[in-house]
C-alpha cells in the first residue's frame, strides 16, 4: 500500500476508535433522529470496513513472466516500463491550514458558550428550587417570612406606604 494510503486508514482507524456513539445516541429524543443516527452509525462501519479492507492491502505484484510467455516481451516490456513510470501524486493538503485557526476560534468559542450555558443552568436549577419550595410552604409562610427571604420587596412594599402608594 501506498504510504498515503496507509495513512488514510489509520487516521480513519483510530478516529472510529474515539467516537463515543452510545454517549451520542443518549442525547437523542425523538425516534427520526435514533433513526437517522442508525443510518449515520452504519454508513460509518461500512466505509470504515471498506477502508480497513480494500486499501489496506498491499496489490499482488505483477508476474511479467507469465504475460512474456503468453504475449510476447517486446509488448510487455513496453507496459512494464509504461506501468513502472506512472507516479501518483502526493496529496498536499492546503484545505486545513486555512481553516485550522479558524476551527480553532469556534473550538474556544464552543467551550466559553458551554461554561456560560452550564452556569446559566445551574442559576435556573436554584431558582426552580426556589420556587419549588416556595411553593410548597406558601399555604404555611407569613408575610414576615416571605419577606425575610426576599428584603427587596419589603423595601419596596414599605417606601410605597411611606409615600401613600
Amino acid at each position: 500500500m501506498s504510504g498515503l494510503g496507509k495513512k488514510v486508514v489509520d487516521v480513519v482507524f483510530k478516529a472510529s476508535k474515539n467516537i463515543d456513539w452510545e454517549g451520542m445516541a443518549k442525547l437523542l429524543v425523538s425516534d427520526e433522529a435514533r433513526k437517522e443516527f442508525a443510518t449515520l452509525r452504519r454508513t460509518f462501519d461500512e466505509v470504515n470496513s471498506t477502508l480497513q479492507t480494500k486499501f489496506s492491502q498491499e496489490p499482488e505484484p505483477i508476474d511479467w513472466e507469465y504475460y512474456r510467455k503468453g504475449i510476447g516481451s517486446r509488448l510487455v516490456d513496453m507496459y512494464k516500463e509504461a506501468y513502472e513510470s506512472v507516479e501518483i501524486p502526493k496529496f498536499v493538503d492546503t484545505v486545513t491550514p486555512q481553516y485550522k485557526p479558524k476551527f480553532d476560534a469556534l473550538l474556544i468559542e464552543l467551550k466559553e458558550a458551554e461554561e456560560k450555558s452550564l452556569k446559566e443552568s445551574e442559576r435556573l436549577e436554584k431558582e426552580i428550587a426556589e420556587v419549588q419550595e416556595l411553593k410548597q410552604n406558601i399555604s404555611t409562610m407569613t408575610a414576615d417570612e416571605y419577606f425575610e427571604k426576599h428584603p427587596e420587596l419589603k423595601k419596596k412594599f414599605d417606601d410605597e406606604i411611606r409615600n401613600d402608594y
